[in-house]
C-alpha cells in the first residue's frame, strides 16, 4: 500500500496524495547561458519530464528562469543555496517551486520572509538534505551522516518552515550510499506525512548511477515510499528522464507505457537477438499504450513462456513468428521483423 501524504501543488501538476509518481530532473547547462539552458529544458520535456530544475547560484540566473517559464509548459524549480533573495527573486520570476534549507539561509527573517513569499504565491519548497549537508551538530550528535542524522536533519528544516505555519513542503534526503539513502527515507516516512522527493545523490556514471537509483528508489517505492523521483547520472539529463520512468515501468507504476520482456539467449538462437531487442526497446519509447511486448529468441520462449505477453516475436533461423496472446499470427523474414511488430503494435 501507498504511504498516504499530503499532496502539494507545483505549476499544474501535482506530488502527493493520490497523484502519480513524477519523474523530475536537473539542467546541467552553465546558469548564465539561457538559450542553452531553455533547448535543454525543451529537450527534457519532449523525453517526457514532468518537473525540471534549475540551479540559481546569482540575480543574473534569474533571467534563466524566466526564459525557462516562458519556453516550457513543466513546472520549474528554483535550486537555491544559502542566499533567501534569490529564493524571492526566483519567485517574482514565476518559479513553480523552491529548493532550499531553511537552516542555511540565515537569520529566522530570512526563512519568514520566503515561507511568506511561497504561501502568499501558492509555491512549494522542497527541503533537499543529503548526507554531505548535514548540520555539524547534528553530526556531532549522531557520530557522521547516519540515516538517522539525515533524518534528523530534514525534520529540523521542516521545522523551521513550521515555526511561520508554512506546510507546503516535500522532502528529499539523498545519500550516495544506498543502504543509508534507503533507511532515512523510511525513518521520515514514518515522522511526517509529507511528500518525499526520491534519489541516490553523486549516484555515478550512466552504468553504476542507474544500478544504484534503481536498488535505491525501487526498494522504497515497492514499500509504498516515494511521490517523485529523480534518477541523478553523471550523463545527459535526458537518460536521467529514460531511466526514472523505466524504474516506474519496471515496478508497475506507469500504465501508459509498453513494458518489453525479452529472453537472455541460449545456444537454440539463430537471430540477432541482442540487436532486435534493443531495437524494439528504442523504438517502443514513445508509445503510449499499456501493453506487454516479448522480444524471444525461439519457438520455446515464444509463444510458450511468452504466451502472456499482449504482442510478440520468436525468432527462427534468419526469420520469425509474429505472436498475439499465444496465437501465432504469420512469419516475416528478419530484416522486416521490427516494422512489422510495430505494424502490429499500431493496430492495438
Amino acid at each position: 500500500m501507498k504511504r498516504q501524504s499530503k499532496k502539494i501543488r507545483v505549476g499544474d501538476i501535482y506530488i502527493g496524495g493520490d497523484s502519480k509518481i513524477t519523474v523530475q530532473s536537473m539542467l546541467n547547462i552553465p546558469a548564465h547561458d539561457i538559450e542553452g539552458n531553455v533547448l535543454q529544458a525543451q529537450a527534457l520535456q519532449k523525453a517526457g519530464c514532468e518537473i525540471i530544475r534549475v540551479a540559481v547560484p546569482d540575480e543574473e540566473a534569474v533571467r534563466t528562469v524566466e526564459a525557462l517559464k516562458n519556453a516550457v509548459e513543466v513546472p520549474i524549480v528554483a535550486d537555491i543555496h544559502f542566499n533567501h533573495k534569490l529564493a524571492l527573486m526566483s519567485i517574482d520570476a514565476g518559479v513553480d517551486k523552491v529548493r532550499i534549507n531553511p537552516g542555511n539561509i540565515g537569520a529566522d527573517e530570512n526563512v519568514k520572509a520566503v515561507a511568506e513569499k511561497c504561501r502568499k504565491h501558492g509555491v512549494p519548497i522542497r527541503i533537499g538534505v543529503n548526507s554531505g549537508s548535514v548540520e555539524k551538530e547534528i553530526l556531532a550528535r549522531f557520530g557522521g551522516p547516519t540515516p538517522e542524522a539525515m533524518a534528523e536533519s530534514a525534520m529540523y528544516h521542516v521545522r523551521l518552515l513550521q515555526k511561520y505555519d508554512f506546510d507546503d513542503i516535500v522532502i528529499s534526503i539523498k545519500s550516495s550510499n544506498v543502504i543509508n539513502m534507503i533507511e532515512a527515507y523510511e525513518r521520515v516516512a514514518g515522522m511526517c506525512n509529507y511528500p518525499l522527493h526520491l534519489g541516490v545523490t553523486e549516484a555515478g556514471t550512466a552504468r553504476m548511477g542507474l544500478i544504484k537509483s534503481s536498488v535505491g528508489i525501487g526498494s522504497l517505492l515497492t514499500k509504498g515510499i516515494g511521490d517523485t523521483i529523480r534518477v541523478s547520472l553523471t550523463d545527459d539529463p535526458v537518460n536521467e528522464v529514460y531511466a526514472g520512468k523505466d524504474i516506474l515501468r519496471a515496478i508497475g507504476y506507469d500504465d501508459n507505457s509498453p513494458r518489453l520482456v525479452s529472453c537472455p539467449t541460449c545456444g537454440r538462437t539463430k537471430i540477432d537477438l541482442i540487436g532486435l531487442a534493443n531495437e524494439v526497446e528504442s523504438r517502443l519509447r514513445d508509445v503510449k499504450k499499456n501493453i506487454t511486448v516479448a522480444v524471444m529468441g525461439c519457438v520455446v520462449n515464444g509463444p510458450g513462456e511468452a504466451r502472456e505477453a499482449d504482442i510478440g516475436i520468436a525468432g527462427g533461423d534468419g526469420c520469425a513468428i509474429i505472436f498475439k496472446k499465444g496465437e501465432i499470427l504469420r512469419k516475416v523474414q528478419e530484416e522486416n521483423i521490427v516494422n512489422e511488430l510495430m505494424t502490429e503494435i499500431e493496430k492495438m
